[in-house]
């Protein structure tokens, strides 16, 4: 084990940081309209009461990049988590299906599963971890018969008071980052270094994002408004509901 210094965090932020906004940026660029207009839940605007063509596009569209963001930093998060490790305690990003992390700690062998929030999965997902963790177990166990092997849920944010779950812990926020580091202040340490060169990736981002929403508006506009501005619902709705034909539509009760 090696003492854990918070250089090392700044030096990987300032070296990768840019990867999470030029894939913001790169996703933000391939959004089209109607992909996403499929996506989304068209009842839930028109319950909210949305008037206007800018407020539905920019409802849709939010609601997609928010989601999509939580998944694109996520995953940087799960970069810095095995680079802190891999110096503190020489893991390695995992070869085995449904592991992200391995290390070794005190004849320990660690298999870590990471995942942004500690709210992100139901049950068949988890489910699917613990499965993991099992066949992972095996691996191991053929390799080296005598290794001892623990499986952890890491979860970059968040808590959880009852972190042992039987088959595998769950470690959330202070705890998750104290576990692969050794610092107990980590999870507060990493998160000046973070904001590291954001204004300038924003101001582009946004300019970008601005530009979209008045195109789509647009676009918006031509498809789904009424020769008065109206918003036409219906014709909204069977775009995003509608499958096939009603001459084919049939259904057993």
């Amino acid at each position: 084990m090696t003492d854990f210094s918070l250089d090392i965090v700044k030096t990987y932020v300032h070296d990768h940081i840019g990867e999470f906004h030029n894939d913001r940026i790169k996703s933000l660029k391939s959004l089209k309209l109607k992909k996403i207009l499929e996506r989304k839940n068209p009842y839930l605007f028109k319950a909210k009461n949305m008037l206007t063509s800018e407020m539905i596009v920019r409802g849709f569209v939010d609601s997609h990049i928010s989601s999509n963001e939580e998944t694109i930093f996520g995953g940087w998060l799960e970069g810095l988590a095995i680079f802190i490790n891999s110096r503190v305690f020489g893991g390695w990003k995992s070869g085995i299906p449904g592991i992200d992390l391995e290390f070794d700690n005190n004849g320990i062998r660690y298999i870590v599963n990471i995942k942004s929030g500690p709210n992100w999965g139901n049950s068949s997902q988890i489910s699917k971890m613990i499965e993991d963790f099992s066949r992972a177990k095996k691996t191991l166990r053929t390799s080296n018969s005598g290794l001892i092997t623990i499986a952890v849920n890491g979860c970059c944010y968040g808590k959880d008071n009852r972190p042992d779950k039987g088959q595998y812990f769950k470690y959330c926020g202070q705890q998750f980052w104290f576990f692969i580091s050794g610092s107990e202040e980590l999870y507060t340490d990493i998160i000046e270094p973070l904001g590291f060169d954001a204004k300038k990736k924003n101001d582009t981002y946004f300019e970008l994002y601005a530009n979209m929403i008045n195109l789509f508006t647009i676009e918006f506009n031509n498809q789904f408004c009424k020769s008065n501005g109206e918003i036409d619902w219906k014709k909204l709705i069977q775009f995003n509901s509608k499958g096939i034909s009603e001459t084919s539509l049939t259904v057993k009760l």
